[in-house]
């Protein structure tokens, strides 16, 4: 028993150790893999911990379901999350907009009209962050072009455009079949579908640049 625990840490530990070096060089830096010590947490979670240290926790029970190409590409979608600056920051928002409600009730009772504008105003700016956040439009948008992005990183890595978009979408389908929950089952769903329309145009503007390379290689008037 001792020697199957120590395995399976030895395990983790190497596993982590591997995705570090899947992070760009400029991202090495600040960026740091960690396991997760959340109960039923989220497969991957990003996390800004500080100004400048940015997380990416993984539920690595989940992690060890998934092959090793579906894996790196899913890691890389939550790079492409930070280089794109669009993972969750402190939630100040709630608080700010606490404060300001606080002050605008106050200021009407002390009738201090500067001051109830700036109430006013500081419950604006939160409300509207805090909008932003909610916007469910807004968030899809960006999963979709970290996952634009996170075919990029693949190729800058090795992968070949048809393997990267193969194991990103190989993984998109498995995450699917595990996902009891509807809303999150239908994200997937969604950023698949966006990932096949962009697979396609990938490959009918491949067929493009062979066509047109022939042509010019073969052409009597190729100077």
């Amino acid at each position: 028993m001792t020697s199957y625990v120590t395995s399976a840490a030895k395990a983790e530990i190497n596993e982590l150790r591997r995705l570090r070096g899947l992070l760009p060089p400029e991202l090495q830096s600040w960026v740091t893999v960690e396991k997760t010590t959340e109960i039923d947490p989220p497969l991957l979670r990003c996390e800004e911990l500080s100004r400048d240290e940015v997380e990416i926790a993984i539920d690595l029970v989940k992690w060890e379901n998934l092959a090793l190409d579906q894996r790196n590409l899913l890691f890389w979608h939550e790079v492409a999350r930070i280089q794109n600056d669009t993972i969750p920051r402190e939630g100040w928002e709630m608080a700010a907009l606490a404060i300001g409600l606080g002050g605008a009730v106050g200021e009407l009772w002390v009738q201090d009209g500067v001051l109830l504008l700036l109430a006013l105003g500081l419950c604006g700016v939160s409300g509207y962050r805090l909008y932003q956040k909610n916007n469910s439009d807004k968030a899809l948008q960006e999963l979709l072009e970290a996952d634009e992005k996170a075919i990029a990183l693949a190729s800058r890595f090795g992968y070949t455009l048809p393997n990267a978009y193969k194991s990103l979408g190989s993984a998109l389908k498995t995450l699917i079949e595990q996902t009891p929950k509807k809303r999150l089952r239908k994200q997937y769903e969604t950023r698949l579908e966006a990932l096949r329309r962009s697979a396609s145009k990938a490959k009918s503007q491949s067929k493009a640049k062979r066509s047109s390379r022939d042509v010019t290689q073969t052409s009597p008037y190729q100077l």
